[in-house]
């Protein structure tokens, strides 16, 4: 076994040669070879990503604002809070606050970040921020063209329930509600 530099990361693979090998209009499929820590010489593909942000809006009788829209690769309905991908150049926070205001309507008054998380890291370089808003005003929906989708609001404790059944399968609506519930305990604790 070859001893490693110990300032490297002993687990990190080098890149060899990086490549497109297809370019939609939303995703990219990189294929990148690369000479892993053992000495292989191998290929990776992952899909890049620009990245996206989702919003948690909570109402003053703390229920919380979703969407059921029809997702096309799993042929279906899912329910999931509000979220959208980046724009070039576009922050996190921005996008947030548009696609609030786009999708459901609302603008917040109070918005909190709750943190970011990578939701598919064997085969995409997607990362999602999760933000918390509330102090709601509904301005007007501004959907996109072609994006059609139900806006629903559920009482805080039926989502956790629904997360935790099985009947909400949106990777990163899970991960929010959960966040979710933290960020409101440790806010009653510090009350």
């Amino acid at each position: 076994m070859q001893q490693k530099d110990p300032g490297k990361d002993p687990l990190a693979e080098k890149l060899l040669e990086s490549g497109i090998a297809y370019k939609g209009s939303f995703l990219q499929l990189h294929r990148d070879t690369v000479k892993t820590p053992d000495g292989v010489v191998t290929t990776r593909e992952y899909l890049h990503h620009p990245g996206a942000s989702m919003i948690i809006p909570m109402l003053e009788d703390g229920s919380v604002i979703l969407e059921r829209q029809y997702r096309h690769p799993l042929r279906r309905n899912f329910l999931e809070f509000p979220a959208g991908k980046l724009n070039p150049g576009e922050s996190p926070y921005n996008c947030a606050k548009r696609e609030l205001i786009e999708e459901t309507g609302y603008e917040a008054q109070f918005w909190k970040k709750l943190g970011r998380f990578n939701n598919a890291i064997g085969y995409s370089d997607e990362e999602i921020t999760v933000f918390y808003a509330s102090d709601l005003k509904y301005v007007g929906q501004n959907l996109d063209a072609g994006e059609v989708l139900d806006v629903i609001t559920l009482p805080f404790p039926e989502v956790l329930r629904q997360c935790l059944s099985g009947e909400i399968t949106d990777v990163k609506t899970i991960v929010g509600a959960f966040w979710l519930e933290n960020f409101l305990k440790t806010q009653k604790k510090s009350e």
